[in-house]
């Protein structure tokens, strides 16, 4: 083999593992939403068209400051004002940006 084509090989690898890294993320954002937010928002689908993709970012924003801010003095308030919530914040803001209402993409199961 060349060293060219070592080298496209190498990087095609290298892309297709953050692929799937990135993706696993969004599957443990899943299992969070659907086992801490749809008894309340419903399923995923529901509960991610809830806001845009810019919207959950705001939301999320400054350790998730704002959606905290809204869960205050609902059944939700200790699991956003625990530890819970810091640990699986990041996946679960990827999980709702990735089928935010104007991102064309739907959720498979849940």
């Amino acid at each position: 083999m060349t060293k060219s084509t070592s080298l496209l090989l190498a990087t095609v690898v290298a892309f297709g593992m953050m692929a799937t890294t990135a993706s696993a993320d969004i599957k443990k954002g899943q299992k969070a939403y659907l086992k801490t937010c749809k008894s309340c928002h419903g399923n995923g689908t529901k509960g991610a068209a809830m806001h845009t993709q810019a919207e959950w970012e705001e939301l999320f924003a400054n350790s998730g400051e704002s959606i905290i801010k809204k869960h205050a003095g609902t059944k939700a308030e200790a699991f956003f004002s625990g530890s819970t919530f810091g640990n699986t914040s990041q996946d679960l803001r990827d999980f709702l940006f990735e089928y935010g209402n104007d991102s064309g993409n739907v959720p498979s199961c849940g």
